[in-house]
């Protein structure tokens, strides 16, 4: 203690260094500490006051790499798993732990006491295997101990965060293990990432999909690498789920001692199932001889008592065979998909052969119906039935029509786009518009990323529909107000040269008319009558030359105006392009993150369209389980119509009998028909839904 309480005060510790300041001081009073308390019990040892020297370089080591993690896991990493594989100290794992696997700022850990007080439907379930959980050991054996109390707060609060996975039984077996290293919330949040992060989730869905993949691509290595021990396999009918399941579901937990376990857990935080597939194999080829020998009976002993206990002197010699063992990544990617192409025709193949059933059934009720001698009765069920036919003949073709009318909808679509090329501004928002559609329709199911898309999309369109610039309005109203006080200036002018134009071509009207009867006077009359001619033909020439140099200077006014238009324009232009540009800036940097966010919706839509597939194979199901009923139903109005017929026939009833017979059976076929309708409406509506969703999957 004293080494390791030395050690730490020579480290400037950061934030994640003061972790481990916290856990020398737990180990300082690991008596009175409820969590430490479990922990020493997993290996005592470790905390013992005469330390060997290995041990202290180990711990100063892992003191290192605890304060300086960020470097170490960016530059490092290769040097970080050999130390992982070589064993965590026992006193670490609870800060390398939550390290590993990004669990130490989590923030549901402030939901955990929230958690615990709702109420969880698997509360019965998480209690009756609480008892199951290491019965042995000293920190859970005793009923209602503290122990046993935050194996079931964690359990509680996880079932209540998952809803779909809920609990399962094998989970409680790791984290018990996270509880024997840390307080129950860090448990909890680290439990939480094991679920998210280490494909634990998907392994404990009630489906159990995962399992069924890791069961599957074991084999294929089992196969390829053990020839003859997968032949003896095969022929004494041992599965790999018979005894591989618990390795996956519980990390080894339930298989190997603890210690042993543990330290596979180690490397199981730092490099995911991986570990799992390399110990499997190991221990399969350490047994290989053994295991030829025996029948299914001797295998299953051999799993359950031997090799448990052949590791008892450390675990150093399975994980130096575990990574002995090839492991091909690439490979194991090639096997996921070879083993979802067959569940899916497997799926498909339940789908028709669940169809085929229910048509043998109805043409079983169809022979029987002719050995009855209803001949018409069996013709009008193969009517019926080929009126199915045909309605699924039409429902075939409207989802082609509507695949039609979907093309034709883009088509529309691409010519918008063709006529708003010469508008960048706009084709951009269009785009934005068209991608926010596009991921309304993918994101159906995803509500948290659908709403951040459409805050962000309407942010753009505010910010591209946002008013023009005051100062640019200001300016405009100005030089509007100028070219008309120009224009009223020069209207003004014209109308006074015009007045005076009009004065001198009356004037010369008159004088025209005054001397009109003087032709024949003295001459030298006609000689001042010819200079005032002069003077007034000078004049009128002055007022044309004057209108002449008024529409000259208008004529240069309107061109300035107009040039200071033009200028204003084009100065506010370069304003709008430069504008523009930011603004093109800008949505480009959003269109990344757009692009970013669009990706992970895909990947969740990948999610969600595999979720749906299941649901539209369990909607097939029941639309044949509700043919087969309503054919049932049809089935029985035909044997009421035939008592009916033979009510009509049979002569010993009297004729007020036979009336109220033949009317209770006609309530009878009533009420049946409207089963049957009711019945139809219910496959219609399930077709529809099954029609929208494989739309959606186009």
């Amino acid at each position: 203690r004293s080494a390791f309480t030395s050690i730490t005060q020579s480290f400037n510790l950061n934030p994640r260094g003061l972790l481990l300041e916290t856990d020398s001081k737990s180990l300082r009073s690991m008596n009175g500490s409820r969590r430490n308390s479990g922990s020493s019990l997993v290996s005592s040892s470790s905390a013992s006051s005469n330390l060997s020297h290995l041990e202290e370089d180990s711990w100063i080591l892992w003191g290192r790499i605890v304060n300086e993690w960020e470097e170490v896991r960016k530059k490092k990493e290769k040097q970080l798993k050999d130390q992982v594989r070589k064993g965590v100290p026992h006193h670490f794992r609870a800060i390398v732990w939550q390290l590993l696997c990004n669990a130490q700022n989590m923030p549901i850990k402030d939901q955990y006491s929230e958690l615990l007080k709702m109420t969880s439907p698997c509360e019965k379930l998480i209690r009756r295997d609480i008892a199951r959980t290491y019965p042995e050991h000293e920190f859970f054996k005793e009923k209602d101990s503290l122990g046993q109390e935050v194996l079931f707060n964690v359990m509680k609060a996880y079932s209540l965060v998952d809803r779909e996975v809920g609990y399962c039984q094998g989970s409680a077996f790791i984290v018990g293990l996270l509880l024997m290293q840390m307080p129950e919330e860090e448990a909890f949040c680290v439990f939480v990432k094991l679920m998210q992060d280490y494909r634990l989730r998907e392994l404990f869905k009630p489906s159990m999909a995962e399992l069924g993949l890791c069961m599957y691509q074991f084999e294929c290595m089992i196969q390829e690498q053990l020839p003859e021990l997968h032949m003896h396999f095969q022929a004494q009918s041992f599965h790999t789920s018979m005894y591989a399941s618990s390795w996956f579901l519980t990390i080894f937990l339930t298989s190997f001692p603890l210690p042993v376990a543990t330290r596979i857990f180690d490397i199981f935080m730092c490099e995911g199932l991986e570990i799992v597939f390399r110990v499997g194999m190991a221990i399969l080829q350490m047994n290989q001889t053994e295991l030829i020998q025996l029948d299914m009976e001797g295998m299953l002993q051999h799993f359950q008592k031997v090799i448990p206990h052949q590791f008892g002197s450390g675990p150093d010699k399975v994980i130096q065979a575990a990574y002995q063992v090839k492991y091909n990544a690439k490979k194991m990617k090639k096997l996921e998909k070879e083993y979802t192409t067959i569940k899916t025709k497997e799926m498909e193949e339940q789908v028709e052969i669940k169809r085929l059933r229910t048509e043998n059934r109805l043409l079983k009720q169809r022979i029987d119906t002719l050995e009855k001698g209803q001949v018409t009765r069996a013709q009008e069920a193969e009517e019926n039935y080929l009126v199915k036919r045909e309605l699924a003949t039409v429902k075939q073709q409207s989802e082609e029509a509507s695949a039609q009318l979907e093309q034709a909808r883009k088509t529309i679509s691409e010519l918008q786009q063709q006529q708003q090329q010469q508008q960048p501004q706009a084709e951009s928002v269009m785009q934005l518009e068209r991608e926010l559609v596009q991921a309304r329709l993918k994101e159906a199911e995803s509500q948290c990323a659908l709403k951040e898309m459409q805050d962000k999309v309407l942010d753009m369109e505010k910010r591209n529909t946002s008013l023009p610039d005051d100062t640019n309005v200001a300016r405009l109203q100005e030089e509007l107000i100028g070219v008309k006080l120009r224009e009223a200036e020069a209207v003004t002018g014209l109308k006074e040269l015009r007045q005076q134009v009009r004065d001198l071509e009356e004037h010369w009207q008159r004088h025209v008319a005054r001397t009109a009867g003087r032709w024949k006077e003295s001459p030298k009359k006609n000689t001042l009558s010819e200079l005032q001619d002069e003077l007034m033909s000078v004049r009128l020439r002055e007022a044309e030359a004057q209108a002449e140099l008024r529409e000259a200077r208008q004529r240069i006014m309107e061109l300035e105006t107009q040039n200071q238009i033009q200028s204003n324009q084009l100065r506010r232009s370069e304003q709008e392009n430069r504008c523009l540009h930011e603004r093109e800036q800008s949505l480009t940097v959003q269109n990344k993150d757009l692009h970013v966010e669009l990706k992970e919706i895909k990947r969740r839509q990948a999610e969600i369209e595999c979720k749906s597939k299941e649901e539209v194979m369990a909607v097939r199901l029941r639309e044949a389980d509700n043919i087969a009923a309503m054919a049932e139903l049809q089935q029985q109005i035909s044997e009421l119509e035939i008592e009916k017929e033979e009510g009509k026939v049979q002569g010993h009833l009297n004729h007020t009998d036979s009336s109220q017979y033949i009317r209770d059976l006609r309530d009878q076929i009533t009420e049946l028909k409207h089963e049957v309708r009711a019945i139809s409406s219910i496959i219609n509506s399930a077709e529809q839904n099954d029609l929208l969703m494989m739309g959606h999957f186009t």
